[in-house]
């Protein structure tokens, strides 16, 4: 195995809480001050690696076991022999320095994955060993409130990239295409877009999938629809809609079954379980769905969600 994830028991002087989080970089726990990246690194130059955003509650990792199939997953797709230079359970023990060194009770892990030092040119198997940054850290996408009264979004007007160009199932560093999705929406003065997909219908949002709740039943598109294959969203289908008692169906969507739902919720690491109330350009004329408030069936999986990540018993596989 490489020594570039598995040294970290580095010493190193405790910073001020101003230069907090120390952060995991090739082998060394930094202050955040101090965490950088060669530029020469292929994930800097060209946006070449992966990565993954997981979630901490009570300190245990939610699904790390998930998080690592899909990072390894996603590495093989890029043709980058991740396990060759480190296993996965050297890579959680990576995430667990990074929780302990922190402090970190309940927050968010950045994981990041990228081809490494090499060239100004393309080639990337002139890049001898991948790059590992692991920084632990608090994340909030959206205001606290927004959970109780749901949101607004926007129908993106840029496409989501065809799976045959860059398929959304590999959690690439190139995130360019859903970032110019969202600088719509944060013009539409929201915070977040359902964006479709080159055959018109509905993906995912820039960083959450999308669920429509209708006549009782929670239909979600598929993965050929363009979108990632969430681990919340895996959770929601497998786990948390039986245990409301709520069917889930993977079918296309077009933009109008959208509007014409009784509920819309949308999923995420990050986001974690939040309802769509309203899609519009402005908040004036914007379309109400349903009543305009957060629906029972996404209440009872935002409640069950709370419950399970708030207990004793965390799921980490």
């Amino acid at each position: 195995m490489s020594n570039v994830a598995t040294d970290t028991n580095v010493a190193v002087t405790k910073p001020a809480t101003t230069d907090l989080p120390m952060v995991y970089v090739n082998g060394k726990m930094l202050p955040k001050s101090q965490a950088a990246v060669n530029v020469f690194d292929h994930g800097l130059l060209y946006g070449d690696g992966v990565f993954e955003g997981i979630r901490v509650y009570k300190g245990k990792i939610f699904k790390s076991e998930q998080h690592m199939r899909r990072l390894y997953g996603c590495a093989k797709a890029i043709r980058l022999d991740l396990a060759k230079h480190i296993s996965p359970e050297e890579m959680v023990k990576i995430q667990r320095d990074c929780i302990e060194a922190n402090n970190l009770v309940d927050g968010y892990i950045r994981l990041v994955v990228t081809r490494g030092v090499g060239t100004l040119g393309l080639h990337p198997f002139k890049c001898p060993e991948p790059g590992i940054i692991c920084i632990a850290d608090q994340i909030q996408l959206f205001p606290p409130e927004l959970y109780e009264q749901g949101m607004r979004v926007v129908v993106a007007k840029r496409p989501r990239i065809p799976v045959e160009c860059l398929d959304p199932r590999i959690k690439s560093l190139n995130y360019l295409n859903n970032i110019m999705a969202k600088i719509e929406a944060i013009d539409a003065g929201c915070l977040e877009c359902i964006m479709l997909n080159t055959d018109g219908f509905v993906a995912e949002g820039s960083g959450d999938n999308i669920f429509i709740v209708k006549d009782g039943e929670i239909y979600t598109p598929p993965s050929e629809a363009g979108i990632l294959e969430g681990i919340t969203r895996k959770f929601v289908i497998e786990e948390l809609a039986p245990l409301v008692g709520v069917q889930v169906t993977e079918k296309n969507l077009r933009i109008e079954d959208v509007y014409a739902a009784d509920e819309i919720f949308l999923t995420g690491s990050a986001a974690e379980v939040i309802a769509v109330t309203r899609i519009g350009e402005n908040e004036d004329d914007a379309h109400r769905i349903g009543s305009g408030g957060e629906g029972t069936i996404t209440n009872m999986l935002r409640t069950k969600f709370r419950q399970i990540v708030t207990s004793d018993n965390v799921p980490e596989n």
